[in-house]
């Protein structure tokens, strides 16, 4: 059996082939029957230029069908798909390059000279470009490839896709999914989700990340079903599209500024069966904000590069807001104290998961990757949380970001927590600076609301506040007004960012 990933979505691509998969912002769309045969001349123009089974793909491009077209045609030639933010610069770039060698290098036309350096140091045998509107010479050499090929015969161990990890703790490191990995999770979210005929995808993430790439891109693929494949997120054009959509995925963000339209009303999302949120924490405000707005409650989930996703609120049964709720059908979560035993319900420990989905390993890094597997195979995700009673997932936040202020350890979300429902707050974010006494104190990063409340927030204020509420040691020594928390491209704050800023 062809265990090749490419081979098990196209299994359940519709049996009409002219049946649509990608709806373009201009109307246009592209057919299954398009799909199958433009991957094959991208799979094909791989092979051509000596892309061997097990080779790297490096692609830093923004979202397009040519895009889409080259990652399927990467699964389909065996080779590793290895996709980069179009935000990273030349040392990024000079890494990515240099660690993972890449046979090919996808680039846009205005990075070329940069790339065409690189890859020389790095001996990366070709670069092609590929425009934003699809144009290019990776378009234009495929183009003259025959329209059928022969999916590589993979098995489910063999490496499917390399992406690199923010390295926010050091440099970063790439994670190795394998066709297994990624076709494991694609099966078991369309089935937890409730894909059904009918279901229409509104398509606003981008594609070089797991959310964007292998989350939505496969359930919808798995499902036969279109997509509406825009380029990026745009609230108006959301509220355009919703009416004739079903399923919605999105960050945190996306939510924030759908709430923020006026239009935004309960008939736009009248025919609309599912909206989920990842990739960063959904306050608690927008949940209820959400539902109370429109009638629906967000799904939100939980997962890493790692391993895709490894917990959902329930599609059918209670979503409760500020849980990721209960592990994914054939994942096992555990929470562990630093000696791997179990904690009691209620209390806070390290998240660790074990499943088909879990990557192979770090790539060229075999020490980084036995220290983050426990001896009985569980991957220690960093992340802390906990369990309630009734086995709801709460996440906690990154074992990095725990503060150890005065030898006494200091959780960051429970005091943004308190923060964010103070009057007049949008919302926090709660780091530890290095303090000659305590070690680290708590300092917080505070956004005010545009309100009259927002404006009669005080530093003296929110300390006051939280006074008599929490312990002393983990009410912040200082709160710093801010217009907005730095945030990366998936929406996640970037902590290390406020970290140096305010050391």
């Amino acid at each position: 059996m062809n265990e090749n990933l490419y081979e098990i979505l196209q299994s359940r691509f519709p049996e009409e082939p002219e049946a649509p998969c990608l709806i373009l912002p201009d109307g246009s769309q592209v057919s299954y029957g398009d799909l199958h045969r433009e991957s094959a001349r991208y799979a094909g123009l791989l092979v051509s230029l000596g892309v061997r089974p097990g080779d790297r793909v490096a692609a830093q491009v923004r979202k397009s069908p040519q895009a889409l077209f080259l990652y399927l045609g990467c699964l389909r030639a065996g080779a590793v798909y290895l996709p980069m933010n179009d935000a990273y610069q030349r040392h990024e770039i000079e890494y990515f390059l240099g660690d993972a060698e890449p046979r090919v290098f996808v680039c846009r036309p205005q990075i070329r000279g940069l790339a065409d350096e690189l890859a020389a140091k790095a001996g990366v045998g070709h670069v092609l470009k590929l425009a934003d509107d699809g144009d290019g010479s990776l378009a234009e050499a495929a183009a003259s490839q025959p329209d059928r090929f022969t999916t590589v015969a993979r098995t489910g161990d063999d490496l499917a896709a390399l992406l690199y990890t923010s390295g926010t703790t050091g440099r970063s490191k790439g994670a190795i999914l394998t066709h297994r990995n990624l076709s494991s999770n694609a099966e078991v979210l369309h089935r937890y989700w409730g894909f059904r005929p009918g279901d229409v995808l509104l398509h606003m993430l981008p594609i070089f990340h797991v959310h964007g790439l292998f989350v939505a891109v496969h359930c919808a693929l798995m499902n036969g079903s279109p997509m509406f494949f825009e380029p990026r997120f745009d609230a108006k054009r959301a509220l355009a599209l919703l009416p004739r959509s079903t399923v919605f995925m999105g960050v945190p963000t996306y939510y924030v500024r759908l709430l923020a339209e006026p239009g935004f009303l309960p008939e736009l999302c009248a025919g609309m069966r599912l909206f989920i949120s990842g990739s960063a924490p959904l306050l608690t405000e927008t949940f209820d904000e959400f539902k109370a707005r429109t009638g629906h409650t967000i799904l939100e989930r939980y997962g890493m590069t790692e391993g895709n996703m490894f917990t959902s609120n329930p599609y059918e049964g209670e979503r409760r807001g500020g849980t990721v709720g209960f592990p994914l059908p054939g994942v096992t979560v555990r929470i562990v104290d630093d000696l791997n035993r179990p904690v009691e319900v209620g209390e806070i420990g390290q998240i660790q998961v074990r499943g088909p989905n879990i990557f192979r390993g770090y790539w060229r890094m075999p020490e980084k990757t036995r220290e983050e597997f426990t001896a009985d195979g569980f991957f220690k995700t960093g992340d802390m949380g906990k369990m309630d009673q009734d086995g709801y997932i709460s996440i906690v936040g990154r074992s990095k970001d725990l503060i150890i202020s005065g030898g006494l350890n200091v959780y960051p979300k429970e005091i943004e927590e308190m923060i964010d429902a103070l009057p007049g707050v949008f919302e926090s974010a709660v780091v530890g600076v290095p303090h000659p006494d305590f070690g680290e104190a708590v300092i917080a990063a505070v956004v005010r609301r545009g309100d009259e409340a927002g404006a009669a927030l005080t530093e003296a204020g929110i300390i006051g506040a939280l006074k008599g509420a929490l312990a002393n040691f983990k009410v912040p020594k200082r709160v710093h007004f801010v217009d907005e928390l730095p945030r990366n491209s998936m929406g996640k704050i970037q902590k290390n960012a406020l970290r140096r800023q305010y050391a």
